[in-house]
């Protein structure tokens, strides 16, 4: 029962869902940031989709003129709006933009999926590079329940007990245990969560913006207005 609760607050097509909630809240502030901004505006979202954006109306005839936006991902996406295109690259390396292309890079919970935290500040400095301002969104390390895995303080457990709980336990939006403990070895390295001071040093010109759920910090913003 406590886990279908999770699934539920967690899941990003209920409209009623705490992870939808606090994703129009984080829009509105983002769309607070950019409001002096003139246009056109262009943005590269590093890891999202479009849908997001057509969610909160920058997908809208009267913008398509007004905000052109790239979407990066490791693999080919399909979109299907005019102002909107996707490539394929990593965020690690993004060799094929120039210094400073955009006016904005928007990333919503990708940095902590890149890798190591050698990765991460690699993506930092390409999300640097290649934007004149960023807005990077990431779960704090310390909410007590993990968003990925929906169970409290996995992040802190040590890899053989994650590794016996993803075998011997369906966690998270899994209807099953998983089979393999190579597999889910690397289920449980593909996550690593931030702490506010590893974000500040990721970024460490940026203001950073803590979401809130009942007190606590659900998410760190990272961002350069």
């Amino acid at each position: 029962m406590l886990r279908k609760c999770l699934i539920q607050m967690a899941t990003h097509d209920n409209n009623y869902s705490i992870s939808t909630r606090l994703r129009k809240k984080r829009f509105a502030f983002f769309k607070s940031l950019i409001q002096s901004v003139s246009y056109p505006l262009k943005i590269l979202d590093v890891g999202g989709k479009d849908t997001i954006w057509h969610q909160e109306g920058f997908c809208d005839p009267d913008m398509v003129d007004r905000v052109k936006i790239t979407i990066l991902n490791k693999q080919q996406m399909k979109v299907n709006h005019p102002n909107v295109r996707a490539i394929v690259g990593d965020a690690r390396n993004m060799r094929e933009f120039e210094d400073d292309e955009f006016d904005i890079v928007f990333s919503n919970s990708v940095i902590e999926h890149v890798g190591t935290y050698d990765d991460q500040i690699q993506m930092a400095n390409e999300i640097k590079r290649v934007g004149k301002k960023y807005f990077v969104q990431t779960p704090n390390l310390y909410f007590p329940i993990e968003p990925h895995f929906l169970f409290p303080f996995f992040q802190f457990l040590p890899l053989e007990i994650k590794i016996w709980i993803l075998t011997h336990i369906p966690i998270g939006r899994r209807s099953q245990r998983v089979g393999d403990r190579e597999q889910a070895m690397k289920i449980a390295n593909r996550v690593k969560l931030l702490s506010k001071k590893e974000v500040k040093k990721l970024f460490p010109e940026a203001n950073i913006f803590e979401e809130k759920f009942f007190g606590l910090t659900k998410s760190l913003v990272a961002y350069e207005s």
